[in-house]
């Protein structure tokens, strides 16, 4: 059994930061990719950034410079960075991972995070 667990969120003014973390545990025998989606009331999910094992990151236009993703092989572990935060960054937060549980390849999500930035 996995489990992805998420922390950090919470409310902060514009302009401030919060670094959200994901830990994953259980019978993993290798993740592939390690990522944060966001969906904000009323909009689809979107993907925020996201770290390919042995890979550069990928990140949102709208995140750009201001968000930085980082991996933790060992410990399984994806933290998100958020500075300069804005308004529009408010959302639930998502911790994604593709990972293989024996010789299968499974997608799973964290249960989300609250980020909430206020003007």
């Amino acid at each position: 059994q996995v489990r992805l667990v998420e922390s950090g969120g919470g409310l902060v003014q514009a302009g401030g930061s919060l670094r959200l973390s994901c830990a994953a545990s259980g019978s993993i025998s290798y993740i592939r990719t390690m990522g944060w989606y966001r969906q904000a009331p009323g909009k689809q999910r979107e993907l925020v950034a996201e770290v390919p094992n042995g890979a550069s990151p990928k990140y949102a236009d709208n995140v750009k410079g201001r968000f930085t993703i980082s991996r933790d092989n060992a410990k399984n572990t994806v933290d998100l960075q958020t500075n300069s935060l804005k308004p529009e960054d408010t959302a639930v937060y998502y911790c994604d991972t593709w990972l293989t549980v024996l010789a299968d390849e499974h997608d799973f999500w964290g249960q989300g995070t609250q980020v909430t930035v206020s003007s």
